[in-house]
């Protein structure tokens, strides 16, 4: 796939930034820059989201690579698998949260949480009652409204880099182990 919008030039200051955090420009960043108000506040909002602490770091990143294997975000499995790495997450389980229902390495409670951001993701949404209240007795209210919200976050960003015609840049190489893919299914969206 390729980019469906042109990259906007950064100004020199933020790409010496991204240079030296990512070592490379994020594309959503230089497709997003045709409009500097919107990014930046995206920017702005990222960076807020990323601050919130009520919920565990490894749960919320889980359910993000969840939210971009349903959606296909190919770019947003790519960020996830670097951000597991260089947030000292367990690698073995984030290599396999395409496959999470396959895989035997999640607990319960990550097995949950894997099942309500795709439960979120679907269309329509198939949040049910029990999930959620399972959910919020382990977590808290605190962390629950959290973890729904950067569901919600991960869902704007996998939706709008897929629409945009956004793929993998290749963060995922610095992981030393193989990536598991995403079980093929039918044409039809998910409802499980």
């Amino acid at each position: 796939m390729t980019l469906r919008v042109p990259k906007a030039e950064l100004p020199a200051e933020l790409r010496e930034i991204m240079l030296k955090q990512l070592g490379v420009v994020p594309e959503p960043v230089e497709v997003q820059w045709n409009n500097p108000k919107l990014a930046e506040a995206n920017q702005e909002f990222s960076a807020k989201v990323g601050s919130w602490d009520a919920a565990d770091a490894s749960l919320k990143t889980f359910a993000h690579m969840a939210v971009a294997a349903q959606v296909g975000c190919s770019w947003c499995l790519d960020i996830n698998y670097f951000h597991a790495l260089n947030q000292n997450l367990d690698l073995a389980k984030a290599s396999q949260v395409p496959r999470w229902r396959q895989s035997e390495v999640f607990t319960p409670l990550e097995r949950d949480v894997l099942e309500y951001a795709e439960a979120m993701t679907n269309t329509p949404p198939t949040v049910t009652d029990e999930l959620y209240a399972g959910l919020l007795d382990r977590l808290g209210p605190a962390a629950m409204v959290e973890l729904t919200v950067f569901i919600g976050f991960a869902n704007l960003a996998t939706r709008c880099n897929t629409a945009h015609g956004i793929t993998s840049q290749g963060y995922s190489d610095a992981c030393e182990i193989p990536l598991a893919g995403r079980p093929e299914r039918s044409g039809v969206a998910s409802t499980a």
